[in-house]
């Protein structure tokens, strides 16, 4: 065997060690425990099912201020649709099996997108939904502030428990119904790869839960228009390994 091949052997091996090692590290540094009560706690059998967590692209009536969408059934935008058609691009080579998505047609169109180029089923479940604002679905954060002040500061003072007015979900309500649908769908896919196109409310509830994070600090986890998160789960375990990839190469 000549040297070059000798040292591209033991640089190949060196590789594998570290990957090893890192994924060990990971282990203990990153995949916690899941939190008791959470629907995934020892489902999975250790075979680890990658779950591609994507948020929808762009929707119609952004204008570079927040808006609580809710339940309000948007398009997407030309941006967009270039959002998810750049997260499908990126993850065409996978062997992803199925991709999700709520029953709101700006996740739907993303699901499409990222289905598309891999030639798999979409699938939608309500319970992706995004988290419903009540009487403030539609409208921006400044028009919530100007007409609700009383309600306005009473949420973010309990972010977890107040629900607005007209029909609005908590943050209690909206982990409830979440975890249960991606608890039903990882548990489809034992050792598989799916993705889901969801909201950034609900993509948020997800990970939050997974990390073992308190929802308090929900909004502290960046969830930007067509980003990409992963997420393994194992028996009892995951581990998140990406958060928040912007749709750009």
């Amino acid at each position: 065997m000549s040297r070059s091949r000798r040292s591209k052997d033991l640089r190949e091996d060196l590789l594998l060690q570290v990957e090893r090692v890192n994924l060990q590290l990971h282990t203990i540094l990153l995949k916690k425990s899941l939190p008791e009560g959470n629907p995934l706690r020892g489902k999975m059998d250790n075979k680890r099912t990658r779950l591609y967590l994507l948020r929808h692209g762009e929707t119609e009536n952004y204008d570079g201020e927040f808006v609580f969408s809710g339940h309000v059934d948007l398009d997407v935008t030309k941006n967009g649709e270039e959002q998810l058609a750049l997260q499908a691009e990126r993850l065409k080579g996978k062997p992803i099996k199925r991709v999700y998505a709520s029953d709101l047609q700006r996740s739907y169109k993303g699901a499409k997108a990222i289905a598309a180029p891999l030639s798999v089923d979409v699938v939608q479940d309500a319970r992706f939904k995004e988290i419903c604002s009540g009487r403030w679905d539609g409208l921006t954060y400044s028009q919530v502030a100007e007409r609700y002040p009383e309600e306005c500061e009473l949420r973010y003072k309990d972010l977890v428990n107040f629900r607005i007015k007209e029909g609005g979900e908590n943050l209690l309500d909206a982990k409830m119904r979440a975890m249960a649908a991606l608890s039903d769908i990882v548990n489809k896919h034992p050792g598989e790869e799916i993705a889901l196109v969801a909201h950034g409310g609900i993509n948020r509830v997800i990970l939050s839960e997974t990390l073992g994070l308190d929802l308090n600090n929900i909004l502290r986890l960046e969830q930007d228009f067509g980003c990409l998160n992963i997420i393994e789960f194992y028996d009892s375990t995951a581990l998140v390994r990406l958060i928040n990839l912007k749709p750009s190469f």
